[in-house]
């Protein structure tokens, strides 16, 4: 399964690679090639009024450059299709996007179009329908949940690394980037001993710690067995296991020895700011956060690199998995709603509309058609680690599907409880215990 889903990714960032156009620069910022399209009906008959119809739709919003890119892209689609009016119920709070999905589906405004994560559970529950068999031929071969497709995927999973300031390396010495995960620790000792805080962490964001949570799990574990979760599934494999306590022990060292202080009261938006106004040298993020750095100081000199493991091999985000548009199940029962849904992804997914959301946060594109933007220095190192056959790539512990899909509700509980086992100081084998026995519980519960 891994080696055929891989050379499946292949053929689409070698597409991918090929429709970016990479320019220097240390700001990070990008420019669209082309205009945005108006997204008007050519098929439309001269002189007829365009019926009526609105429709809600619903994303994540805890990364202000995603969310912006979302809400520009509907704002100029409303102004194209006056006849067609979008409510945005986007998520705004910091608790968990399935949360509160889950609780716009308790209390009946589940969105009409939704930016689906968590696509197995909600296929599961019918809330969502398969992607119009007209829209397929929009992108290249998107991932299947039960041998169908049910999501217009927004972009390919792009690599996660260190975000550095430039100046922080260079004022503390640092002359080389790190070939191991020893030599990554002693770059975070000569930082602090500089007298800047090493890392910051957007911790009052629950989704945020999994960016780190993911690192040493990917390096631990699913590196070597991408059909894990399947496994702890079966019981065949345990939180207690080596692997996983030295993965969770390498996070809770990390945390209490080169973290700001303040992670746990700082959300994922403030991270931009520590890291230009120089209260820390590194955030560990996606390369969504290239263009929030470059917006917040144009001057600000930053690089991007993965973080290697303790043997030097090189392992990140980058296999593709499904999420993306999806079209609820109420929704799709209209069939003004329906179609004028369908004309929305068309817009979204045009080339001189596309291009203004991948720039918008450095994405990779999933079309088949080409799409352009010029990138920075940092988003052509996450095009290269994409590439480079001796990269690995994996995905986050809840991002797998199928038989390696973990209960929905488990990838929070997890995050919240390596919170705590910073916080107390606790006994990481202890930790794994009880995240055994709640694995198990939530399996229990929702076989029922």
């Amino acid at each position: 399964m891994f080696k055929k889903t891989w050379l499946k990714l292949s053929v689409l960032v070698l597409a991918a690679s090929l429709t970016l156009t990479a320019c220097g620069g240390n700001s990070g910022g990008n420019k669209a090639a082309n205009a945005p399209s108006t997204g008007n009906n050519e098929n439309a008959v001269q002189g007829e009024v365009p019926k009526e119809v609105s429709f809600t739709i619903g994303y994540a919003s805890g990364d202000p450059a995603t969310k912006k890119a979302i809400a520009d892209t509907v704002k100029r689609f409303m102004e194209a299709n006056p006849h067609i009016q979008i409510k945005d119920i986007s998520e705004t709070t910091s608790s968990a996007y399935l949360d509160w999905l889950k609780t716009k589906d308790a209390v009946g405004e589940f969105p009409d179009l939704v930016e689906m994560r968590d696509t197995e559970v909600f296929a599961d529950a019918g809330k969502i329908v398969e992607l119009p068999s007209d829209l397929l031929d929009l992108f290249n071969d998107p991932p299947m949940v039960d041998g169908k497709v049910w999501n217009a995927p927004m972009q390919v999973n792009a690599p996660q690394g260190i975000i550095y300031s430039k100046k922080a390396y260079e004022e503390a010495g640092i002359t080389e980037l790190p070939k191991t995960y020893d030599e990554f620790i002693d770059i975070q000792e000569k930082l602090k001993a500089s007298g800047i805080s090493p890392l910051v962490v957007g911790g009052k964001d629950i989704f945020h710690m999994g960016f780190w949570v993911n690192k040493f799990l990917i390096d631990q574990v699913y590196a070597n067995d991408p059909d894990w979760n399947s496994k702890r599934t079966a019981k065949e494999v345990s939180f207690t296991d080596d692997n996983v306590v030295q993965a969770m022990t390498d996070f809770k060292e990390l945390f209490q020895n080169y973290v700001d202080k303040g992670w746990l009261s700082t959300g994922d938006n403030q991270t931009a700011s520590f890291l230009v106004t120089g209260k820390a040298a590194q955030l560990y993020s996606g390369t969504w956060m290239f263009t929030q750095i470059a917006e917040a100081d144009p001057n600000y000199e930053f690089g991007f690199y993965a973080v290697p493991d303790r043997a030097g091999n090189v392992n990140v985000i980058g296999l593709p998995s499904p999420a993306g548009w999806s079209i609820s199940t109420e929704a799709s029962k209209d069939a003004d709603k329906t179609e004028a849904i369908k004309q929305f992804i068309r817009f979204f997914f045009e080339p001189e509309n596309y291009s203004l959301y991948l720039a918008s946060i450095n994405a990779i594109p999933s079309t088949k058609e080409p799409v352009t933007y010029e990138t920075g220095e940092q988003m052509k190192v996450a095009l290269e680690l994409i590439a480079d056959p001796n990269v690995t790539k994996s995905l986050a512990i809840n991002n797998w599907w199928g038989d390696n899909l973990i209960p929905p509700q488990f990838r929070n509980w997890y995050y919240k409880l390596l919170q705590e086992l910073v916080i107390k100081d606790g006994d990481v084998l202890d930790y794994m215990k009880q995240a055994d026995t709640e694995y198990d519980n939530q399996v229990k519960a929702n076989a029922m």
